[in-house]
Order: C-alpha cells, then sequence, then structure tokens
C-alpha cells in the first residue's frame, strides 16, 4: 500500500518478524531525565531497518525472578503463566542504527523510580540482555511541502531529532519541544530553515502544567502546504488535533499526530484505551 503523504497508514500490512535480542553496550546520560544506550550484538542480524524516522520498537520485560530465556515464546508463555506473570511491551523509537557496527541507539525518559522501561535502562548492566519486536514507523519529512511543523514532548525528542536531520538544507520548518526545564536541551542537528525552540514546565509534567498546546498555538501559523509531526502525551495531543486539523484545516494525509503515552496511564492500559473513545486522538 502507498503511504499518503507524512501520514500513518491504518492498515499497515504487518509481517511476522523474529524478535531481536541485543546486548547493552553502553550507557550515556545525555540530559537530566535522557539516558541513551546503545544496543548491539549477534542478534542485529535480525534487525530489519525501515527507510523512516519515526521507527519504534516494542521492547519485552520479563520478571527477573521467573529467569526467562530469550526470545519469549509468548504463546508457549500464556500456557503456562499467569496475564500478570507475562512479559509487558514498552514502546520505544530507536534514535539511529549503524549497520556497519551493527548496533542500534536508544533513548529513555527517565523520572526517578517511576516507570519500567526507564528505571531498566537506568540500572541495567553492561552487557545485559533485552528483547524487542519490530521496528514499524512510517514517517519522513517530504519535500513537496512548504512548512514541517514538528511539536512534541521528551518522549517525541528521539523521532524529531532524527527527522529534522535527514531533511534537506533548503526545506523549512519549526520544531517546538517541551521539557522540564533548559536542562533537558539537547543540541540538534537541522537545516538553516527549521527553528528550533525549547518550552519549559519547570516541574514534572501534569495536565495543568504542560505549555505546548499553548507555545504551538502562539507560532504565527506559516500557511502553504504544511507537513505536521505532532507526538506526546494524549490529551495535549487531541488538543494540537483540534489546531492542526479543526482549526487549520492540515489533511490528515499530512499528519503524523498521536499519543506516545498518556498520564495517569501504564502502556498497557494505554495500549488498551487505543481501541476505546477516550483513546482516540480523531473521532473515526
Amino acid at each position: 500500500m502507498t503511504q499518503p503523504a507524512g501520514g500513518r497508514i491504518q492498515n499497515e500490512s504487518r509481517t511476522s518478524r523474529p524478535q531481536v535480542v541485543l546486548q547493552v553496550l553502553k550507557r550515556e546520560q545525555i540530559a537530566p531525565h535522557l539516558i541513551r544506550l546503545t544496543l548491539g550484538g549477534p542478534g542485529f542480524a535480525n534487525f530489519v531497518d525501515k527507510e523512516v524516522t519515526d521507527r519504534y520498537v516494542k521492547f519485552l520485560f520479563a520478571k527477573p525472578e521467573l529467569d526467562l530465556p530469550l526470545p519469549y515464546d509468548m504463546d508457549e508463555l500464556r500456557t503456562r503463566l499467569a496475564p500478570e506473570d507475562m512479559p509487558v511491551r514498552r514502546t520505544y523509537t530507536v534514535r539511529s542504527s549503524d549497520h556497519e557496527a551493527r548496533t542500534i541507539e536508544v533513548d529513555f525518559v527517565v523520572h526517578g523510580d517511576e516507570g519500567l522501561a526507564g528505571k531498566w535502562a537506568r540500572d541495567t548492566q553492561i552487557g545485559s540482555s533485552i528483547c524487542f519486536a519490530g521496528p514499524a514507523g512510517q514517517f519522513l519529512p517530504r519535500e513537496e511541502f512548504d512548512f514541517h511543523f514538528f511539536a512534541g514532548d521528551e518522549t517525541a525528542i528521539p523521532a524529531i531529532s532524527r527527522a529534522i536531520e535527514t531533511m534537506a538544507d533548503d526545506m523549512k520548518g519549526v520544531v517546538i519541544i517541551e521539557v522540564a526545564d533548559a536542562a533537558d536541551e539537547l543540541e540538534l542537528v537541522h537545516p538553516e530553515g527549521v527553528e528550533v525552540r525549547w518550552v519549559h514546565r519547570n516541574a514534572p509534567f501534569t495536565p495543568s502544567n504542560t505549555v505546548l498546546e499553548n507555545a504551538v498555538r502562539e507560532y504565527p501559523w506559516p500557511g502553504g502546504r504544511v507537513q505536521v509531526f505532532a507526538h506526546g502525551e494524549r490529551e495535549v495531543m487531541k488538543k494540537l488535533r483540534h489546531f492542526f486539523y479543526d482549526e487549520h484545516g492540515v489533511d490528515r494525509r499530512d499528519m503524523s499526530l498521536s499519543a506516545y503515552w498518556a498520564y495517569g496511564r501504564e502502556e498497557d492500559a494505554f495500549q488498551a484505551e487505543k481501541r476505546t473513545d477516550v483513546g482516540k486522538i480523531f473521532a473515526d
């Protein structure tokens, strides 16, 4: 199926791929709340890359005390494990891949002991193994657009970073990223015609202190044909859908706009809610 310009294919065909098992080769604290892991090893042979800038993988985390062998035979495990003991999935963007070095880099948002994957990234030992399914993804910044509008919170930094560093020198756009404070800002590679704006909550995220929507609204609307990439917390994305789609008439095929997470929800509940009205960014 042909991908619409800049959009997400809702019925993208899914081919069965083996789980990829890699080892932690390096850990970097790239910002106060961001850890970058370099993963590699023999299992890289099973990594089927995609020529998109929003590549994401689904890591599988099992309870350490169960000592389950990798990769996980999920069908077999369902026959003998209680649901609460099954490996759980967490979705993360591949920041970069290096086929010569046979490695990938993945950035993890870490807020103390909150969450599962962030704590794992902070505490895991060099040489430890992790497995995942994927990658998937569909977005590329395309030259036929007059302007490229990127918006997101910390969770969108890897995908946005990858997208803007692949853009042609003459492409124009803006990047608006919400982070806790100035210490979480990163140096991003981007064309001269792409402006990067960091906005600060000055606190951990809550629905009352997020500033992303206001920052997006304050930016002068560029006109012309606009390609949108906006990802982050679900309720914020709903508000940005209203801004881009309802107010400015951006074609849905010209947008990659969806939620990476939802405030107060573990990923399992968040993923399940995607099939309900509360979890949908668009009504249909």
